[in-house]
């Protein structure tokens, strides 16, 4: 059986010269030279795009695959940037100036923004090139304040349960202190948090934001919360740069993995796990400089 016969790989003959640089750089083993041409000879083959981008003569197209993703609030440029030639200080000036946003103005982020930060978000790389992730889009404050409220419901209802000492003491004993563990680290925070979103409608959870995008994966990947954590990188920093505030909210992702009424409510498939809650909006914040980071001492085994 060869892969040809989904016609997810094409090659174009009159175009190869037979330069070989698909088949060096094929993860899969789908390539061969024969007769000076390259051929497929590979049973599978996971659609990276290896072989297309190597390709000096644009010989090799893949059915299930587009070089364009199709940004609508800027110009994409599709030129492969050589190993080395970018401007690395203007990088990490912008790594270095995303900060977690908590305070934001009321103005909407469009549709059309959001949708090219999901793009932006599935340029990461992936565990065998899977690209499962799903990508889950509250665009208004209105959702945003309904799905606020589904979530402090189940916090509602936890902090009763960590109320009770009974509980606690079998969480102790069953559950590897669970139950107590929370009410001495989140207990008191969480009861302050939902005080003052009943009593004054201050939001201590998504600070305002206007919108949220919830970031998964389904069974099918292969390193699923890896996988959607490096999605999540790519739109934290590209916010940024679109000028955009975020926060991730991981009370949010706690809530949605323990209580299924809330994936349900989201209409998210039960093949799908989320691993991060992005708030988005517009920054009401303005930052002089950047900040410093604890101080990694690099460690070199001796193996």
């Amino acid at each position: 059986m060869k892969i040809d016969q989904n016609r997810k790989i094409n090659i174009n003959s009159h175009k190869c010269t037979g330069c070989g640089f698909c088949v060096t750089v094929c993860p899969d083993n789908v390539f061969a030279l024969s007769a000076g041409k390259v051929t497929i000879a590979g049973e599978k083959c996971i659609e990276c795009g290896h072989c297309i981008a190597v390709c000096p003569e644009q010989a090799i197209t893949c059915d299930l695959l587009t070089n364009i993703l199709e940004f609508k609030t800027f110009a994409e440029k599709t030129d492969w940037i050589p190993y080395g030639k970018s401007n690395i200080s203007d990088f990490v000036q912008l790594l270095r100036s995303r900060r977690s946003c908590r305070n934001y103005i009321a103005k909407p982020v469009s549709r059309d923004l959001l949708e090219d930060l999901v793009k932006i978000g599935t340029t990461a790389p992936s565990g065998t090139n899977s690209q499962a992730w799903t990508f889950t889009i509250l665009q208004s404050r209105k959702e945003v304040i309904k799905f606020g409220g589904k979530v402090s419901a189940f916090y509602r209802n936890l902090n009763r349960k960590a109320e009770n000492p009974v509980l606690r003491l079998l969480a102790k004993c069953f559950l590897g202190d669970s139950l107590g563990k929370y009410y001495r680290t989140y207990y008191e925070s969480i009861a302050q948090g939902l005080r003052e979103w009943e009593e004054e409608g201050k939001d201590r959870l998504f600070h305002g934001a206007t919108s949220i995008i919830l970031i998964g994966s389904t069974t099918e990947a292969s390193c699923p919360a890896e996988d959607a954590m490096l999605a999540t990188q790519n739109i934290l920093i590209a916010a940024h740069a679109m000028g955009l505030g975020t926060c991730l909210i991981g009370f949010a992702v706690e809530a949605i993995k323990r209580d299924k009424t809330l994936t349900r409510y989201l209409s998210l498939s039960s093949n799908n796990t989320t691993y991060s809650v992005i708030a988005i909006g517009y920054p009401a914040e303005k930052y002089k400089q950047v900040t410093g980071r604890k101080k990694i001492i690099p460690f070199y085994p001796e193996l």
